[in-house]
């Protein structure tokens, strides 16, 4: 992902939200349905930004790959609470996303991506010896990473 950048969505100036601070607004949990397990409001914020099909990323903002969009999720503990699908379906590049977090926190946290570069980055156990290696060469990509001898990581720089 590159050109990370911030959405004002026209819904934030509705009575539907409430701005907390700047580009951060609370408002109702999509994914409440009583009952506990989720918070019944939610704080969120809105991105842009462009895939790199490059690194593995998908080709259009229609389809928008797993990987690093999962990798943030886990890193800021937000989920996604909007994917703008009309605007995606619409952009040749440009893909747009909500994401959201019952803690105000998170969402401050992920706002330090905005103007970044985040990629998955491909790790390898460097303390093999030489009979692990030799063991190892024949294994395929996803064998390989289910022994845990490689395996990819979010990275934001």
């Amino acid at each position: 992902m590159k050109n990370i950048q911030i959405y004002q969505a026209d819904k934030y100036s509705t009575s539907m939200y409430t701005k907390v601070e700047e580009n951060i607004y609370k408002g109702k949990n999509p994914y409440y349905h009583g009952g506990s397990g989720h918070s019944e409001e939610m704080y969120v914020t809105s991105l842009t930004f462009e895939q790199e099909p490059e690194l593995g990323e998908g080709e259009t903002p229609k389809d928008i790959s797993q990987y690093p969009l999962e990798g943030i999720l886990e890193l800021f503990s937000v989920c996604v609470s909007d994917f703008y699908d009309e605007l995606n379906a619409q952009s040749e590049s440009t893909c747009y996303q909500e994401f959201g977090s019952s803690d105000l926190e998170d969402v401050r946290k992920l706002l330090g991506i905005v103007g970044k570069h985040v990629y998955e980055k491909k790790f390898q156990e460097d303390d093999l010896s030489e009979e692990e290696l030799e063991e190892y060469k024949g294994m395929s990509e996803e064998e390989l990473e289910e022994e845990g001898i490689i395996w990819y990581d979010t990275v934001v720089e």
